[in-house]
């Protein structure tokens, strides 16, 4: 049973008088509902964009660094001190990898939650701190591996183009065809 005024026999008009405002108060909230469904649509649409960016796109792109690019550098470096940088490098490097992989991972259960349209235990302080890594990961990468990885590469044309073909080996792929 709702909390009603009594109803006013003696005056029935009185029952219709500002009986609306309790209703126009609630359509103005319905009102704001089509602006607060965008942001939730976009929303989820970052979070499944981003749980099938990172499966096929970041862990591939460090699983290449690791298997392809670092061995690579590694090879080619002078022995000795320019060897010695390469490896401490390329040890943080695969180091920040996996540091982003486990923070990725502990997001992706509330990002699913996000992509349904649930109610999620999203962890923003884990999610900002994998922006925050991951771009000071990159900038290092940029502005110190790969300049000396291309010094280093550099010296022999044959070294840059074995990586090279050997990254294309890993994007080709296989055909199941009868002879």
């Amino acid at each position: 049973m709702s909390a009603q005024s009594p109803v006013d026999t003696q005056h029935p008009l009185n029952n219709f008088n500002n009986c609306h405002v309790g209703i126009i108060q609630r359509l103005k909230a319905l009102d704001e509902l089509p602006a607060l469904l965008e942001p939730a649509a976009r929303a989820r649409q970052i979070a499944e964009q981003s749980l099938e960016f990172f499966r096929e796109a970041i862990f591939e792109h460090h699983l290449e660094e690791e298997r392809e690019l670092f061995p690579a550098v590694l090879a080619s470096a002078e022995p000795g001190e320019e060897q010695l940088k390469v490896k401490a490098m390329a040890k943080r490097l695969t180091d920040e990898h996996r540091s982003v992989e486990k923070l990725w991972k502990s997001l992706e259960k509330g990002l699913k939650q996000v992509v349904k349209g649930q109610s999620s235990e999203l962890d923003v302080s884990d999610l900002q701190r994998l922006v925050t890594e991951y771009q000071a990961h990159a900038h290092y990468e940029e502005t110190e591996f790969l300049p000396l990885s291309e010094k280093i590469l550099s010296r022999n044309s044959n070294h840059m183009a074995a990586l090279g073909l050997s990254l294309h080996m890993r994007h080709v792929k296989p055909v199941n065809a009868y002879i």
